[in-house]
């Protein structure tokens, strides 16, 4: 965490959070979030977006350290299995919440506010149950990433991607 983000980029996820509490349409501004992992995996930088810059992750860190079990998560959470079975669950939520959103702008901010808050607080739960970022460890964004990453490097494998 030395030269990172991840000492100060909590107060976004406050922010965020504080915001579309005030006015639901602020969680219009949760697409930066889910959008920013998927950008830097792209570029080819895999989860750099996880270990530097994730405001969720800062957060849950930064508040989870002194009342977490400090407990390992169970060997299947860490698994392929259960990770595709979190992305393709997650994806499938977000998916029908935007699809019954109907195009609508207020709407869809609000499916983004109530995804976003629903994640953290399950990322809470475990912070609290496991090791503070344990959520970070099966966040689909960031299995996403890794995926995406994958992919790039199956695709054109002798390409130097910037990873800085």
């Amino acid at each position: 965490m030395k030269n990172s983000h991840m000492k100060w980029s909590w107060i976004f996820m406050v922010l965020f959070l504080t915001l579309s509490i005030i006015d639901f349409r602020f969680g219009i501004l949760g697409f930066i979030c889910m959008g920013a992992p998927i950008y830097h995996a792209l570029r080819g930088r895999g989860k750099i977006h996880c270990a530097k810059y994730c405001p969720r992750g800062s957060l849950l860190a930064r508040f989870l350290e002194g009342i977490s079990l400090g407990k390992t998560m169970p060997k299947f959470m860490k698994t392929k299995k259960f990770k595709n079975a979190l992305l393709i669950f997650m994806l499938s939520v977000f998916s029908l919440g935007m699809y019954h959103t109907g195009g609508d702008p207020a709407k869809i901010a609000f499916t983004m506010f109530r995804f976003m808050t629903s994640s953290l607080i399950v990322g809470i739960i475990m912070g609290v149950l496991f090791k503070p970022r344990s959520w970070c460890a099966v966040c689909p964004m960031g299995y996403g990433t890794v995926l995406i990453d994958k992919q790039m490097k199956k695709k054109n494998p002798k390409v130097v991607f910037n990873t800085k």
